[in-house]
């Protein structure tokens, strides 16, 4: 067997070109584009190269970009009082806040203040509450472009055994949810799970965003199964993802491929987070075909 690999240039390519026509309508509507600002705390080069392919890609598809960079050692109030300062301007429709931040700052008291219905990363505590409720709200992006990735290659979700590996707030606790949102059975595992390799064998979707390089090998996967991996590593002068991409793509009925999977969802789903928002803040009908 050879896996069907998942293309996730294509696929955020054709998420971007609808956020575009949804750009558009909206600029007719109100005559502004949605508006996005992201904000960087630091000079660190990866947050860097980072915001600058966010902005970019934001401006293709027709929005408004502001770029905030602050001065490292910035305090908490300061960054309150700017989160507080976007959340009162009408122009804004998203903002984000570039991680990891350095001290004194902290991700908990970013996620807490800022706006939940500019929260275009999802990580609020609200919009994370509104996710758990099943409920519409700004989810994080990662998780949403994978699951337009399984709709998009086909894959039955409801009823099926779905494991992810990883629990973080920005990737697994969010996928598990949006899983089961579907009718999906979700065992969520990690580095801890004792059998992790029979665990990871007995699902039919296996996402796996646990940070460590080609960990999944071709016998932890169920012969058919659908492997989305979210990993992104650095190993002997080459990039590569937590499976063992020439392994389980001989066992695997579809895979993702490191790089050019999941990566691009990601900023995609950004910009549609900041195209929904806008949308909501405005009352307007949500553009079709890209939040599923």
């Amino acid at each position: 067997m050879s896996a069907r690999l998942i293309d996730g240039r294509d696929a955020a390519r054709r998420v971007r070109e609808r956020v575009a026509e949804g750009c558009a309508a909206f600029t007719q509507r109100h005559g502004r584009p949605p508006g996005l600002v992201g904000i960087q705390v630091g000079d660190d080069p990866a947050s860097e190269i980072y915001q600058r392919n966010k902005a970019q890609q934001a401006e293709e598809v027709g929005m408004s970009v502001q770029r905030l960079k602050l001065p490292a050692g910035t305090t908490q109030a300061e960054m309150d009082a700017l989160l507080d300062r976007l959340a009162a301007d009408p122009a804004v429709d998203g903002m984000l806040v570039q991680l990891p931040v350095p001290e004194p700052l902290t991700e908990a008291a970013i996620a807490a203040r800022i706006d939940p219905t500019k929260d275009v990363d999802g990580f609020s505590p609200v919009n994370i509450g509104h996710l758990v409720r099943g409920e519409p709200c700004l989810r994080p992006c990662t998780p949403s472009g994978v699951m337009w990735m399984l709709d998009d290659a086909g894959v039955e979700l409801e009823g099926a055994s779905a494991v992810v590996v990883g629990r973080s707030l920005i990737v697994g606790k969010p996928q598990a949810m949006m899983l089961l949102e579907r009718h999906a059975t979700v065992t969520v595992a990690h580095s801890r799970t004792r059998d992790l390799p029979g665990i990871c064998r007995a699902a039919d979707v296996l996402v796996v965003a646990v940070g460590r390089a080609e960990m999944v090998r071709g016998d932890w996967v169920k012969p058919g199964a659908a492997v989305i991996d979210v990993g992104m590593n650095r190993r002997d002068d080459r990039l590569c993802g937590d499976v063992h991409f020439d392994e389980v793509s001989a066992v695997a009925g579809a895979l993702t491929p490191v790089p050019g999977g999941v990566g691009p969802m990601t900023i995609a789903f950004l910009l549609a987070n900041t195209l929904q928002a806008a949308e909501r803040r405005m009352g307007d009908e949500p553009t079709k075909g890209i939040i599923t």
